[in-house]
């Protein structure tokens, strides 16, 4: 069965706007003539796409599993298009990378700048995003690589084992909590005033389900973006928060913050590298992948042993 890209356009169209005459002006079609295409289009498929209602035209189940096809197809096209263009520039492809804020703040940066000196003609563009929003942006074609925390929650990736990092406790200068020598447990923090990431962040998810298990509430007093307004909230006295170690140590050195270790099993992450279940990846997103699986596992083999669990 073959598909014609305006009436597939034309069928995402209808879904975003819920209306078949603004779809058809927005696709520069006649109105009769988009009607034909999608009773054509339902009849070919034998399933109805769209119900109409009192505030206009729903997509059915199967219209809705058509849409996301037809995202995916698009964000292919327009990354197919962007490549090809770029090799006219010299440019001999390009990777789109999505990672949550913990994975670039701890880790990405030296392993980026070491796949783009051994392939200076990649172009490289990094986006942050939740690591819920990574896996889906993975999954349907928006990103080309995915580096995330677990869990891994979309079955349509195929994952590999990256580096792995601490939480840490970050306490205003002088907080009780942080006259106690060595780690803190996650129980200690639960009558405490929590800044945190937006709803969503792997951190915040982590701590809203441990918090649950124990039968308590998080009190997340203040979410914001970004680990530095965190750091700076703390500093001020605002509420005490648990950010990547390597991230608190570094903001340590700027505000008036205490770092100590967060004593908790789950405390020590390990990220995934993901792309999209297929038989054969494009080159660049293999060799990207055999890069940073390889260097994470060469610094996990040359790091000293210490007392943490593994």
């Amino acid at each position: 069965m073959r598909f014609d890209l305006v009436t597939l356009n034309l069928v995402l169209a209808i879904a975003e706007t819920r209306s078949i005459t603004r779809a058809a002006d927005r696709e520069h079609l006649a109105l009769a003539a988009a009607s034909k295409r999608l009773k054509d289009l339902e009849t070919r498929l034998g399933v109805q796409l769209f119900e109409r209602r009192a505030r206009g035209v729903e997509p059915t189940e199967a219209g809705r599993a058509l849409v996301r096809h037809i995202r995916s197809l698009n964000a292919s096209l327009h990354a197919l298009e962007s490549e090809v263009v770029e090799f006219s520039r010299g440019i001999k492809g390009h990777l789109r990378i999505a990672a949550n804020a913990a994975a670039i703040a701890e880790a990405l940066p030296a392993d980026l700048a070491t796949f783009s000196r051994e392939h200076p003609q990649i172009r490289i563009s990094l986006e942050d995003m939740t690591s819920a929003n990574v896996q889906s942006a993975v999954a349907e074609g928006r990103a080309d690589v995915g580096v995330f925390a677990p869990p891994l929650v979309d079955q349509r990736l195929a994952t590999w084992p990256y580096r792995a990092g601490e939480l840490a406790v970050v306490l205003p200068q002088g907080h009780a909590l942080a006259r106690a020598r060595g780690g803190l447990r996650f129980d200690a923090l639960l009558d405490c005033d929590m800044v945190g990431l937006h709803i969503g962040a792997s951190v915040h998810e982590l701590m809203l389900q441990r918090a649950l298990e124990r039968g308590r509430t998080l009190n997340a007093r203040l979410q914001v973006r970004g680990f530095d307004a965190i750091a700076q909230l703390v500093g001020e006295g605002l509420g005490v928060a648990v950010l990547p170690a390597v991230v608190a140590e570094r903001f340590a050195k700027l505000f008036a913050i205490q770092v100590r270790p967060l004593d908790e099993p789950w405390a020590r992450r390990r990220y995934l590298l993901a792309a999209q279940a297929q038989e054969v990846l494009p080159a660049v997103v293999q060799r990207f992948i055999d890069l940073l699986a390889g260097l994470a596992a060469a610094s996990e083999s040359t790091a000293p042993l210490t007392g943490a669990n593994p």
